[in-house]
């Protein structure tokens, strides 16, 4: 899956007026607007879960409003500070749940694959089930960064500023995330297309 980088609109003077404590509604829209399905796609990709996905990235929103002021450009860049906000919601929600969580590729693929036949579906569902095993392998670290990178779309260095190591040590961790992966899915069976 190829994710791309979208140009925000967020402009160095608003993150300005942020630092100032003058966050108006529409930079709150703005913000909003930018930054809502991506935060929403690394919630679901984290939880599997859109309810209650949907209720972590409203909180994600009202901690934006609340801690604005608290942002600072010489730290990190406004979207590393913002996932911040995001991971430590996502952490706080498996804390509260108390149980260690799977998570599942599904929402993330309805949102950008258009609606498949009922032979389609249960060939994915086939696949996914192999790649869900897979996935399970993985530490909740390594998840975190896949989470991050795929479903979120953030670049390595920006996922390291996150969580504060180095851009490289991502691109390994990443490379051999994959490498796993790929193991397991041929110890399972999936064969790759050609």
């Amino acid at each position: 899956m190829e994710v791309t980088q979208v140009n925000t609109g967020i402009s160095y003077n608003d993150i300005r007026d942020l630092q100032k404590g003058l966050m108006s509604e529409d930079k709150f829209a703005e913000i909003y607007e930018a930054y809502y399905s991506r935060i929403y796609k690394y919630i679901c990709y984290r939880i599997n879960n859109h309810y209650e996905a949907e209720e972590i990235c409203s909180h994600v929103f009202e901690v934006v409003i609340s801690k604005y002021n608290s942002y600072s450009s010489q730290k990190s860049n406004f979207e590393v500070w913002l996932f911040a906000i995001a991971r430590n919601a996502v952490t706080d929600y498996f804390r509260s749940q108390k149980k260690r969580a799977t998570f599942s590729l599904d929402s993330i693929l309805d949102m950008i694959l258009p609606k498949s036949s009922p032979e389609e579906i249960v060939i994915k569902d086939d696949s996914n089930e192999i790649l869900y095993m897979a996935l399970a392998k993985l530490s909740d670290k390594e998840r975190n960064i896949i989470g991050l990178k795929y479903a979120a779309g953030l670049k390595n260095t920006e996922i390291a500023d996150l969580l504060e190591v180095s851009g490289s040590n991502i691109g390994v961790v990443l490379y051999r995330c994959l490498k796993k992966l790929q193991q397991e899915l041929e110890k399972g069976g999936f064969q790759y297309e050609k």
